[in-house]
């Protein structure tokens, strides 16, 4: 009987420190299983970096639609582009036919009214066409006694042949002065364009502001799984925020 007790009381000494070492490897197991160890992460977070208002007005001054394309939004920009292309051509047309208009009167003058045209203002251009010659001209600012007004004859000189031939120039006059005037329509067109591009780059600028601050915000982690049971592995966790 006392070997059976004795027998029983060294079994269970035996089995119980191993039951004990089985328990604490089982939790150690379970911890290590499900630790993740992030040693040296690697995270990269992508930024944004903001527009400038200041440099869409400028760009859209310089060439209208560029203050667009600065704001990622030439979709718009480039209407404003191609109407200062076609303006700037409109532009050139119209100065060119109008000075060629002008040397066309201004040579006219000269072969028709015996002008002497070198150093004379557009001034003397015009009155030219309203009077026959330089004494009507004279004589009528006489009687209105505006004597600060009167023409050297020597230096002003003009006499046209007959009242068709004054008629003739002065229209050509006329047609000139017209083609320069509608210089200042299209030089008016191209400030308004321009005007309106800054308005619209500088809308766009300001969406793409408040766009960048509800973008996606990345960050990138790399992490190492070290389990007993288990091989090493590495994670890769992308964390992104609204």
């Amino acid at each position: 009987m006392k070997k059976i007790i004795l027998l029983i009381f060294l079994a269970v000494s035996f089995l119980y420190p191993q039951s004990y070492n089985l328990l604490q490897l089982e939790q150690q197991i379970k911890g290590n299983s499900q630790e993740l160890i992030n040693t040296n992460p690697a995270q990269q977070t992508l930024t944004f970096h903001k527009k400038s208002t200041g440099l869409a007005v400028l760009y859209s001054l310089l060439l209208p639609g560029m203050g667009e394309l600065y704001a990622d939004s030439y979709s718009s920009g480039k209407f404003f582009t191609i109407a200062d292309g076609v303006l700037w051509g409109v532009y050139i047309g119209v100065n060119t036919s109008a000075n060629f208009k002008k040397d066309k009167y201004q040579t006219f003058a000269v072969t028709n009214g015996g002008v002497d045209n070198s150093g004379k203002t557009d001034t003397y251009f015009s009155t030219i066409g309203n009077y026959i010659n330089i004494d009507d001209y004279n004589n009528q600012k006489a009687l209105e006694r505006d004597f600060n007004a009167l023409l050297d004859k020597n230096k002003y000189y003009w006499n046209w042949q007959n009242n068709e031939t004054r008629k003739q120039y002065r229209d050509m006059w006329s047609s000139s002065e017209s083609s320069f005037n509608d210089l200042k329509f299209v030089a008016g067109a191209l400030i308004i364009n321009r005007i309106a591009s800054v308005i619209n780059a500088v809308r766009l600028v300001s969406a793409y502001n408040k766009r960048q601050d509800k973008e996606l915000s990345w960050n990138v982690s790399v992490g190492v799984n070290r389990s007993i049971t288990l091989p090493t592995s590495l994670t890769l966790n992308f964390q992104t925020n609204f």
